[in-house]
């Protein structure tokens, strides 16, 4: 592991460094507290909280390699190279330290000992409510030459600490089957594990992280090392863009308290994006670290066109103006980091505004001086950014002035329903007239709304703010939806808890779909996060035998129908489109909310949300096509 990587290195940890806060009895019944939910989310939390441990061994120095294998029999087993847990008694509580880690919540070696001077994890809960939460959980510690082994069940020690053989390795092996009385789910999901993961890799540049899943036929496995880091990280969520710089900005300050990294580079979209970190957590809700770095950004840029002319001294870029097209990953590690916020997101130490504001003075600025060419292309950039958004100003303005941006006048296409309270409607976004003239026949019209779209929707990625306000289509979604957009989006005034897009079983549906996700997801992003858009499921086939009509929604369905009744006498419809059902076979098939399906959309990594997003709607038609040819076993899944 490189140095520059390393905050300080301490070789003292053992038993006298655990130190205890509390006990573990409160976490069976409010699980939701310590790790967030009991759905699927939290379940994956257990393996964070898991390999967090392994990671703080590896930025005390002592761990490089650390495995994630998700096991056949639902359990997760977590492996790492590092000094291991310590086997010792402790001395107030008269047991192992390993057990003491294990049962006390609160009680490692980050709270008060010379085991760790930074770590990841948010609380110190880790380990313990992961027994907690756990059927049974087994580790296994490689120390002192022996082979050490414990079992425990709910969290309770099935037999003391023991010896189980002998080894000259160092380090831990946890294995724990998430409690089913517990968790919604307990079945782990490989691609949100290995989103994570590689960011953790990304995050601690040169530790190898191994993602193993050998629960299919054929089992899948990821190796994740970077050794440049977040520069690499950057590069990652640049992947398909023009760059304006030809080398990603890197910043690496540190002592012996903490350090700050920061890597920078621009692009030709019209999207910021930024990915906050503090000790490898990611900072969704931002905090000091973040406002330092805008604020510096905005700054540096300002006083250095200024000084060289490009702008005039009355003439201020704002901070959206210097951060259209970027993409920047800031990071820092601190010995004690506070954490605010509804989802303990938030950074809140006052200092690290100062410390990455200074780090950015020094290098982001020595940048610009020492390459005067690609300053002043990014100086043209944010003018050409800030005339843009003073034309699309106008262009909302005018919008509001019209009525496109506010509840007053509703477009004249919708038809709304009669229920006030919005948490007790929903509205139906459907392609085309045809199909939506029968949607409003066949709907509700208590709690359902329908607003018809005429053919496919702008596709946002590829537009700037003005030419995307002044689509007819995406108007009336923003004055139907009546939350407003980007940093004015206000969720209390959205008037439908559920949006449902409805389009065809075809591809062409399927691109309608994606385009109107696109907008979502870049201008309407907490209707995504707070769970309010929807897709409609709509039958691919009508069957009818015996007088009898059943409808069936996919090709195996139906095979599975044929092969038990079979063919003869059977009277088969394929749907094109929802146009060719009528109002009741519409409102029976994909709008009763009795026996409709509707697919929730959630968003657990935006990371990799954007990335698919930017692949398949940005400007490289060499991205989609690789896109494509790796998934390509789902196309089976769809109507071509």
């Amino acid at each position: 592991m490189q140095e520059d990587n390393i905050i300080v290195k301490s070789t003292h940890y053992n038993e006298e460094d655990i130190k205890v806060l509390e006990g573990l009895d409160p976490v069976r019944k409010r699980p939701g507290m310590y790790i967030g939910s009991t759905d699927e989310r939290g379940l994956h939390h257990l393996i964070t909280e898991v390999v967090d441990n392994s990671i703080d061994e590896a930025l005390a120095g002592f761990c490089d390699t650390i495995e994630v294998i998700l096991n056949k029999d639902k359990s997760c087993t977590v492996i790492d190279n590092g000094r291991g847990i310590p086997t010792g008694m402790h001395k107030s509580e008269h047991k192992s330290a390993v057990e003491v880690v294990l049962t006390k919540l609160h009680a490692g070696g980050k709270f008060g000992g010379e085991g760790y001077k930074i770590s990841g994890g948010l609380h110190g809960v880790g380990l313990s409510v992961v027994n907690a939460l756990s059927k049974v959980l087994e580790v296994t510690i490689f120390q002192n030459g022996n082979i050490y082994s414990q079992t425990y069940n709910y969290g309770v020690p099935k037999e003391d600490l023991k010896i189980v053989g002998k080894t000259e390795k160092t380090g831990t092996i946890v294995t724990f089957f998430p409690d089913d009385s517990i968790f919604e789910t307990v079945d782990f999901n490989y691609d949100t594990t290995k989103a994570r993961f590689r960011e953790i890799a990304f995050l601690n540049r040169s530790i190898r992280i191994i993602i193993e899943d050998l629960r299919p036929e054929k089992p899948k496995k990821d190796d994740f090392k970077f050794d440049g880091g977040i520069v690499e990280f950057v590069d990652f969520l640049n992947k398909g863009k023009e760059k304006l710089f030809d080398q990603t900005i890197y910043i690496n300050k540190q002592n012996k308290t903490n350090q700050v990294e920061i890597a920078i580079q621009y692009n030709d979209s019209y999207n910021e994006n930024i990915q906050a970190y503090a000790n490898n957590i990611n900072t969704t809700e931002g905090g000091t670290h973040l406002v330092g770095f805008k604020n510096a950004l905005t700054r540096i840029i300002n006083n250095y066109g200024e000084k060289e002319g490009v702008l005039k001294s009355d003439e201020k870029l704002s901070g959206d103006d210097v951060r259209e097209g970027i993409t920047a990953v800031v990071s820092v590690k601190l010995m004690d980091p506070q954490f605010e916020g509804q989802t303990k997101t938030k950074l809140g130490n006052s200092e690290m505004r100062i410390i990455v504001d200074k780090a950015m003075a020094e290098d982001f600025g020595a940048f610009l001086e020492e390459n005067p060419k690609e300053a002043k292309n990014l100086i043209l950039k944010c003018v050409g950014a800030q005339r843009a958004r003073a034309a699309a100003r106008k262009a909302r303005d005018l919008t509001r002035r019209k009525g496109a941006l506010e509840n007053t006048t509703l477009p004249g296409k919708l038809a709304d329903c009669s229920e006030k309270d919005p948490k007790l409607c929903e509205i139906y976004v459907v392609e085309g007239d045809s199909a939506g003239g029968t949607a409003k026949q066949g709907r509700d019209r208590r709690f359902q709304a329908i607003l018809p779209l005429r053919g496919k929707i702008l596709n946002v990625e590829k537009a700037r703010l003005g030419k995307i306000l002044s689509n007819n289509e995406i108007k009336a979604m923003i004055t139907a939806f009546g939350a407003g957009i980007q940093d004015e989006f206000d969720e209390s005034k959205l008037r439908y808890d559920k949006i449902i897009c409805m389009t065809d079983a075809d591809v062409d549906g399927s691109h309608i779909r994606i385009l109107m996700l696109t907008f979502f997801f870049r201008f309407m992003r907490p209707l995504i996060e707070k769970g309010h858009v929807y897709i409609a499921q709509p039958p691919l086939y009508k069957v009818s035998k015996n007088k009898k009509t059943d409808y069936f929604y996919s090709d195996e369905e139906l095979n599975v129908f044929l092969e038990e009744f079979g063919k003869k006498g059977t009277t088969i419809q394929r749907y094109k489109g929802l146009g060719e059902m009528n109002a009741e076979q519409l409102w029976e098939t994909t709008m009763n909310p009795e026996k409709r399906t509707l697919v929730q959309i959630a968003m657990n990594d935006a990371i990799e949300a954007d990335e698919i997003f930017s692949t398949l709607m940005g400007e490289s038609p060499e991205l989609r096509r690789a896109f494509i040819n790796e998934n390509s076993n789902l196309i089976k899944e769809l109507d071509v």
